[in-house]
């Protein structure tokens, strides 16, 4: 019966290919986070994420229309600062007006 120490005596061990098995599982490791980061872990969901529709509860248009339901700031004053963040934001599909 052959064991492993006297495979390894008899033929000179394992050589200078040893030295690739850790930079193989370096390298696997490394394309699994890279995987994970530009699907999972980037935007929480990855390709199968919720589009996002650019008004989320924090958002600068949410927050200008929780001041004026607050009272904080007048209707003109409203519109005034909404037009110009529908022209930062690039909001081109906004339907609202004064009337």
């Amino acid at each position: 019966m052959q064991t492993l120490a006297s495979a390894l005596a008899s033929d000179g061990g394992p050589g200078p290919w040893i030295l690739l098995f850790p930079l193989v599982w370096a390298a696997a490791a490394l394309g699994v986070v890279t995987v994970l980061r530009r699907t999972v872990w980037r935007g929480r969901g990855g390709p199968w994420r919720r589009v996002a529709t650019g008004v989320d509860g924090a958002s600068p248009i949410t927050v200008l229309g929780h001041r004026f339901a607050a009272g904080e700031i007048d209707e003109d004053e409203y519109w005034r600062r909404l037009s110009v963040l529908t022209e930062v934001f690039g909001r081109a599909t906004f339907t609202g007006g004064r009337s």
